[in-house]
């Protein structure tokens, strides 16, 4: 599983300009000849405001413009730059995402949350040593942070550095105990390896934190399976697919990481007909998780 919560460090910048929410249908731009340079910053600073309003209903689009404008207004204002790079990062425009933050970088250069959001930049192009260096350099400002070590440990993954990643998972898990995605690409790790008891262990862990995570419960079903228990393996992977029906699409598996064991097992899963079956079914309720005994 990739870091997507990035997102809400952005949101936290509609706290952060210091000026009063503007009502979204209001005119955006008064006429320039009345306004002098701090007024200008001032309205960038609503609009920028504007564009964070939408993009929390990702309305992304729509947000683009005003934050675009928002840097012309207000370029000396990080915050303005850095919410254009994250709308750049939602909307997949990940060169002009890297332009945006790194001005914001600019502005602010302590800021380990910019750090982070480039590395997030330079990891969905596939620049994984890049997303490394940019990463690192983040965590240089904010050591302990979570999000930051995961998503060092995601690029060491695709680089295929192994020890490093889960290094950095356990340094993730160990400023925050709940931080269950790193636990879960642990397992992704270990059962690649072909460790798979200690890959189990992993998604139980990660499942014991949240009951409701359909990655680490159809891992589970997908190991379980592969060892022949096919009747609660079906059951688990039933359920999984109840929480959340883009785990059964082998492009949307190799999204969050799984590995080409863990895809070439889940193929063998997903063509049984009862989770054919499954994966038309609506959207539902979860059924209640099956726990192996320790």
């Amino acid at each position: 599983m990739p870091n997507h919560k990035f997102w809400i460090k952005f949101l936290i910048v509609c706290s952060l300009l210091g000026v009063a929410q503007p009502a979204l249908g209001q005119a955006l731009i008064p006429r320039a000849p009345q306004l002098n340079s701090a007024a200008l910053e001032q309205q960038g600073l609503r609009l920028a405001q504007e564009a964070a309003q939408l993009a929390q209903f990702q309305q992304y689009e729509q947000a683009l413009p005003r934050a675009r404008l928002a840097t012309q207004l207000a370029p000396r204002s990080y915050q303005s730059w850095f919410l254009l790079g994250g709308l750049y990062l939602q909307t997949n425009r990940y060169n002009e995402a890297i332009a945006a933050l790194d001005q914001a970088r600019v502005l602010d250069p302590k800021n380990a949350s910019i750090m982070f959001a480039l590395g997030s930049a330079h990891f969905q192009q596939g620049k994984y040593q890049a997303a490394v260096d940019t990463l690192q350099a983040g965590l240089r400002l904010k050591p302990n942070d979570p999000e930051g070590l995961f998503d060092l440990g995601n690029a060491y993954y695709k680089l295929r550095q192994f020890p490093q990643a889960i290094e950095q998972y356990n340094k993730a898990t160990a400023a925050d105990k709940k931080f269950w995605p790193a636990i879960n690409n642990i397992g992704l790790i270990k059962y690649e390896q072909g460790d798979i008891n200690s890959a189990l262990k992993h998604w139980q862990a990660a499942l014991n934190i949240d009951k409701q995570a359909a990655e680490p419960q159809l891992a589970m079903a997908v190991a379980l399976y592969t060892r022949g228990d096919q009747q609660r393996a079906i059951a688990m992977g039933e359920a999984a697919l109840r929480i959340d029906q883009r785990y059964g699409d082998v492009e949307f598996l190799r999204e969050q990481l799984w590995g080409d064991r863990l895809i070439a097992d889940t193929q063998k899963l997903l063509a049984s007909p009862r989770i054919q079956a499954a994966l038309q079914e609506p959207p539902s309720q979860p059924a209640q998780i099956q726990v192996i005994p320790q």
